[in-house]
């Protein structure tokens, strides 16, 4: 084989190689709108009159991740499955998100902390690496820490609505997924650096806790037995 033959083939593998990132490329925007739109629908949580609607807003979501099951077969099929991690950047980030507001929704419904199993179930993917497209661990611990932020906000959010029992129910979920992650060995410096940030948000909502105790709200949230989920 000649110098040129041998950097044809080179070439005819690149592009190969190209076609498959733009296929992946195009799944992964479709993704990206889909975990927008889910999203924007549970951020109404954040206001007021969104407490009152949390399970419908749920119940919305999850035909949102009817679509997210569909795009995500499609994506099975645009790379050879063995090479999984050869293409997982492209798809880590959404993956991330989608863990998070997976693992949001079931907080919300149950106040309870979705195990891989249930997400990867959710999102129609496998939880054993084994076993193809799989969720890896440390994309759900990074959705989950994103999800440790979210509700440091919501509990703020739940004071300005007057709901004076949901910061309490947080911040023991919060202090459990701390004592969780405390148990981990994290040598992977991207989620090491997001672990630490839950510090911050177990000290925001002992702020908020804090206040509630000061001001006597505590005990009224006692005594309304726990408010609405």
């Amino acid at each position: 084989m000649s110098v040129s033959e041998m950097f044809a083939a080179l070439q005819g593998a690149l592009g190969q190689d190209q076609d498959i990132r733009e296929e992946i490329r195009k799944v992964v925007q479709a993704l990206e709108q889909t975990a927008r739109e889910i999203l924007t629908l549970l951020q109404g949580v954040h206001q007021g009159p969104g407490f009152q609607h949390i399970p419908k807003k749920c119940q919305k979501a999850r035909e949102h991740f009817g679509t997210v099951r569909t795009q995500m077969e499609s994506l099975k099929t645009k790379f050879p499955a063995d090479q999984y991690y050869r293409f997982h950047e492209h798809w880590r980030f959404v993956l991330q998100r989608l863990v998070f507001l997976a693992a949001f929704v079931v907080y919300l419904e149950s106040e309870t902390l979705v195990t891989r199993e249930a997400v990867a179930e959710i999102l129609g993917i496998e939880a054993d690496r084994e076993r193809g497209f799989h969720l890896d661990i440390e994309d759900y611990l990074s959705g989950i820490l994103t999800l440790a932020s979210e509700l440091a906000r919501l509990a703020v959010n739940s004071v300005t609505a007057g709901d004076y029992s949901r910061p309490l129910r947080i911040s023991t979920f919060i202090n459990e997924l701390d004592s969780g992650f405390r148990l981990l060995n994290l040598k992977n410096d991207s989620l090491r650096k997001r672990y630490d940030g839950l510090k911050y948000d177990v000290k925001k909502i002992e702020e908020v806790v804090y206040d509630l105790s000061i001001r006597g709200l505590n005990k009224e949230a006692t005594v309304g037995g726990g408010g609405e989920k």
